[in-house]
């Protein structure tokens, strides 16, 4: 079974930090990237077609 392809989508830098090194300790998950708003979120998804985004609900400029 492939690894579950996943999108970080946070403001705040130190999050996404704290959740890419969790996520890259598991052997069943890839990180496919990361964005610091909405607007970057939507593009990188149309993009790299993740399994799931993990998402920060209050953002600057776009929510999530």
């Amino acid at each position: 079974m492939s690894p579950l392809r996943i999108l970080l989508v946070d403001d705040h830098t130190l999050i996404r930090d704290g959740l890419r090194l969790l996520i890259q300790g598991q052997p069943d998950m890839r990180i496919v990237g990361e964005a610091n708003n909405g607007r970057e979120a939507l593009q990188l998804a149309r993009e790299r077609l993740p399994d799931v985004v993990v998402m920060d609900l209050s953002m600057p400029g776009m929510n999530g």
